[in-house]
């Protein structure tokens, strides 16, 4: 499909804008459980790139034992196959960019938002806002990406939609306005009430493996009691009269600065309510957005290719030879045989074995536009946040933040003869955005303070380093767990009063930094320290 779709010859302005404008890319976040995967899925399905839900190769077992994350980060076949997603719906090309759920791999998630122009966030009906999405929420406050909510689970018994609308609002602080409205829940949910066209849309259960069939009702109609029942009608109506009188007005400038998050309600399980949500989204969203540069805000339309690196996946192999290089294209078109340069390297290439992932299968392609996802194979010139563009006009992306690690272990070879290999490991994997790596100032690298978001990635990277550069590492745990870049330029860090349980280290790029063991040591610090200015993550030259 994609391909028949992308036969174009040449850069023909009309035909690059058309492609460009009906490319939707957009990131499904979520705390584990909650249903992201199970509505990927229906996506999928609904875009005919699957004939049956759960067809979607890797992603099937979505709960899975710590020990089988374990072995599969081993592998590195964690959201491989899955991570990037493209299928055709109606005359819509979209790409999702489908998030780890687990929370020892949210730094993967926290990149992949970068890549996102919208996202969408599944939250369960019967346990409402947790842990996971306050996290990942406010990587989105701070894009300004829209938002917009899938309320999921409702066939099952769920907490007062008015109290879950209370939470977002309350927990996330993000205005919210229905789309439509759920008609009771568990194995009393009918349907929802379209509050835009004034129907009600009933669904007919089909186990969720294929598209559901759905009845339209105006509310009027008198035969609604007998279709959802006399007390639901009630009950809706009742509904119906509060959400006009008190929820807040619907305004898609509002949406588009992420001030208001659309929510919709419905079963990604069963089907219901997924294809409305589906088609209004996609109606509400934009086609690839405008991104901050070095050289100003880089227009998605303009015919010059530019892209920059989210993510790198790399195999879990001694020879360390297939790593993939995700880019997102901000600009023009992308052609597999044209020459672009890689900024960070100031070098001129071709990049080699472009692919495209179709649901579960990776296939080479010819062409990609703005808004595309697309992996590339990399020899290892690539990091995190490298720009890509066309030679005519050189130019840097703006940095992707680098978030705080919650986990710390100092590092170093058993082998002092192997110390070449060390930095090598530690920094290519640090490159991969996989770990952060932090020595102390006036150091070099023979020991490094290796940072993680989980424990997991720790387990990881020592089984990289022994199988992949044959270094046996010395470990020692530290006791941090809160990191704060500084701010300050006009600072020296090293004058700073600080506690003696904090230490100041510098990351690979030689920003400072503080690592403490509790919020007291940081209140400390700042009290200490007029005009302190630290934060949570290094937003490199993020405004």
């Amino acid at each position: 499909m994609f391909k028949n779709a992308m036969k174009y010859g040449g850069i023909i302005l009309g035909k690059l804008e058309d492609e460009i404008k009906r490319r939707r890319t957009f990131a499904i976040i979520s705390h584990p459980d909650a249903g992201k995967t199970t509505l990927t899925e229906k996506f999928l399905l609904y875009g005919g790139a699957i004939a049956q839900a759960g067809a979607v190769k890797g992603k099937k077992n979505s709960r899975r034992a710590v020990s089988d994350w374990m072995e599969i980060e081993k592998q590195r076949g964690i959201s491989v196959t899955s991570s990037v997603m493209q299928f055709q719906y109606k005359n819509y090309c979209i790409n999702i960019l489908d998030t780890p759920g687990h929370q020892d791999f949210s730094e993967d998630t926290y990149r992949t938002l970068m890549a996102a122009d919208s996202a969408v966030m599944v939250i369960d009906a019967s346990k409402g806002v947790e842990n996971q999405t306050r996290k990942l929420f406010k990587v989105c406050v701070m894009r300004h990406i829209p938002i917009f909510t899938f309320v999921n689970k409702m066939d099952r018994e769920s907490r007062n939609p008015f109290d879950l609308m209370e939470q977002i609002e309350s927990e996330l602080g993000i205005q919210t306005y229905p789309v439509n409205w759920p008609i009771g829940s568990g194995k009393e949910f009918k349907g929802v009430y379209d509050r835009d066209k004034k129907h009600i849309i009933s669904f007919e259960a089909s186990g969720g493996q294929h598209q559901v069939a759905a009845t339209e009702v105006d509310l009027s109609d008198p035969s609604l009691d007998s279709l959802i029942g006399e007390d639901l009608h009630s009950t809706l109506c009742d509904d119906i009269e509060l959400l006009d009188g008190a929820s807040y007005e619907f305004d898609i400038e509002k949406v588009r600065k992420g001030e208001l998050s659309p929510v919709f309600f419905g079963s990604a399980l069963t089907n219901f309510g997924v294809e409305p949500f589906l088609e209004n989204f996609l109606e509400m969203t934009t086609s690839p957005t405008p991104r901050n540069s070095s050289a100003g805000i880089i227009d998605p339309f303009d015919p010059e290719f530019s892209a920059f690196v989210f993510k790198i996946q790399a195999n879990m192999n001694k020879a360390h030879r297939d790593r993939i290089t995700f880019l997102r294209i901000c600009s023009g078109k992308f052609d597999k045989d044209m020459e672009v340069l890689h900024v960070q390297g100031n070098k001129k290439l071709r990049l080699s074995q472009p692919q495209q992932i179709m649901a579960q299968e990776r296939e080479i392609i010819d062409e990609a536009y703005a808004g595309d996802i697309i992996g590339v194979f990399d020899p290892g010139i690539f990091a995190i946040g490298d720009t890509i563009c066309s030679p005519k006009k050189k130019f840097e992306f703006e940095s992707i933040p680098t978030f705080a690690p919650e986990h710390f272990m100092r590092v170093r070879q058993k082998d002092t003869l192997k110390r070449k290999q060390f930095v090598k490991g530690t920094t290519q994997i640090a490159q991969e955005g996989a770990i952060q790596i932090f020595h102390e100032p006036d150091s070099g690298m023979e020991e490094v303070i290796v940072g993680v978001v989980g424990v997991l990635q720790l387990e990881v990277f020592e089984y990289r380093m022994k199988n992949e550069y044959n270094v046996d590492l010395f470990k020692e745990g530290l006791p941090y767990s809160y990191i704060r870049w500084i701010d300050n330029k006009d600072i020296d860090p090293k004058t700073l009063k600080l506690s003696s349980d904090t230490k100041l280290v510098k990351d690979f790029r030689d920003n400072y930094l503080l690592l403490f063991t509790s919020e007291w040591n940081i209140r400390w610090a700042l009290e200490r320290n007029e005009g302190l200015e630290l934060s949570e993550f290094n937003r490199g030259d993020l405004q």
